[in-house]
């Protein structure tokens, strides 16, 4: 086994364990839920995910993107230049979450509402969603550190921070909502306080010293600004693409099955999410070494990297689509507390279909995380266009009226086959001489 092929092993099950860990933030909440508040209560979280998938979406672009820049300038030596790139990264995270702290506190009912949520559905949702955003800050600092330190030579640390966090939550979740009896709060604020654990842990890289990037002065700049959000872009519409995937989805369940249509759509996001989550994570975990072959031009660790990126991500969404066909039934009634039939019948064609698109997904996912470490924005940047927002919504509008709730689930296949065929044209194309980073 050569040397990248161990630091890959290294790098991506570090990060895929720590991002499993993470997606649990969002699906005990909806497995507590469905005890405590039943398909009303799984009704309320999916119609305000999309604004957690909001604030997590600009968490990454800012952290992925400033810490692909960092390591790439960091690698050429250029130590006070990749310092200043680390500053405005905390600078633009903590900005961004106080805007989402002050939008919480003021507007977190026009939110919900603009978000879909109607009638009785409303004042859970904003419940959630208002605390969510009160919290944004740590969400984005969470996020921000959970890259520098990867990128820092130290991916266990991340890894068992998102763990630790995500198991806080779960405790958290028992205590506010069955014993304290604090529903829809109980579980926004236990989800809230993860990151928070997260930051802790992750200060031990601070407190044996072991990093190498330090604050600087005279950081502000709006070129380089630029440079974090276009590198961090394709990260962000990854990650919105499902927030804004569940936004229209919820949109038209709700006018074809009602209430219990969002709730089965519940079921499977939540699902989903781990799955997705996973494939981010490989995405994640080849980034830092892709920057440093980048940075080399090392064409042989390059091809060697994005090769085990693409068979891994392929093997899981194998396995995943496997499993969920297995087990479907068990899947569904872990969050069926009501044992509703037709909550059933919805959910397990739902998962039948599409959880097909995941083989597709996964390797879009992966493309677009090795384009952006690699300094190739535009390629990345159609890729998620293409898979989070321009394909989805029409397709999704238009098969929903043909086919109904089957139409839905197609929707979702079909859009990430064709970006997955686009992935590979684009892919051949030769990248820009000019690097984006150079002046």
């Amino acid at each position: 086994m050569n040397t990248i092929t161990k630091k890959f092993i290294k790098y991506v099950s570090f990060n895929v364990l720590g991002m499993v860990g993470m997606s649990i933030y969002i699906l005990s909440d909806t497995f507590f839920m469905s005890y405590a508040l039943h398909s009303d209560g799984i009704t309320a979280l999916n119609f305000a995910l999309p604004v957690y998938s909001l604030i997590f979406a600009l968490s990454l672009m800012v952290g992925i993107g400033g810490a692909t820049v960092y390591k790439l300038i960091s690698t050429n030596k250029e130590q006070e230049k990749a310092n200043k790139i680390y500053t405005l990264t905390i600078f633009l995270g903590i900005s961004i979450g106080i805007i989402f702290m002050l939008l919480g506190i003021f507007f977190s009912r026009e939110i919900t509402v603009l978000f879909g949520a109607k009638d009785y559905i409303i004042p859970m949702t904003q419940e959630y969603i208002k605390t969510i955003m009160i919290f944004a800050p740590a969400f984005m600092l969470n996020s921000i550190y959970q890259a520098f330190i990867r990128n820092d030579n130290n991916p266990k640390l991340p890894m068992l921070a998102m763990i630790i966090g995500s198991t806080s939550n779960i405790i958290l979740d028992l205590i506010f909502i069955f014993i304290l009896k604090m529903g829809m709060f109980g579980a926004a604020i236990s989800t809230c306080l993860a990151p928070i654990i997260s930051l802790i842990i992750l200060s031990r890289h601070f407190i044996k010293k072991k990093n190498t990037f330090h604050f600087s002065g005279k950081f502000l700049s709006i070129k380089d600004a630029f440079n974090i959000c276009k590198l961090g872009i394709s990260s962000f519409i990854t990650e919105i693409s499902s927030g804004i995937v569940m936004l229209v989805f919820n949109i038209i369940i709700l006018k074809i099955n009602g209430v219990i249509g969002v709730a089965a759509y519940g079921i499977i996001t939540n699902i989903s999410l781990v799955a997705l989550i996973i494939f981010s994570g490989i995405g994640q975990g080849i980034q830092p070494l892709a920057s440093t072959a980048k940075s080399e031009n090392n064409k042989t660790d390059l091809s060697r990297i994005l090769k085990l990126g693409i068979f891994t991500t392929i093997t899981f969404s194998i396995i995943i689509y496997i499993a969920s066909l297995l087990f479907t039934d068990g899947i569904i009634s872990v969050f069926n507390s009501e044992k509703s039939v037709e909550l059933y019948n919805i959910a397990k064609e739902g998962i039948r279909i599409f959880f097909a698109g995941f083989i597709f997904a996964s390797i879009n996912i992966v493309l677009s995380s090795f384009y952006s470490a690699v300094d190739s924005p535009k390629k990345a940047f159609i890729i998620s266009v293409l898979r989070g927002f321009l394909l989805i919504i029409p397709l999704a509008y238009i098969m929903a009226k043909i086919l109904g709730m089957t139409g839905i689930w197609l929707s979702f296949v079909l859009t990430e086959l064709i970006v997955t065929i686009i992935s590979i044209i684009i892919g051949k194309k030769k990248p820009a001489k000019k690097s984006l980073l150079q002046n």
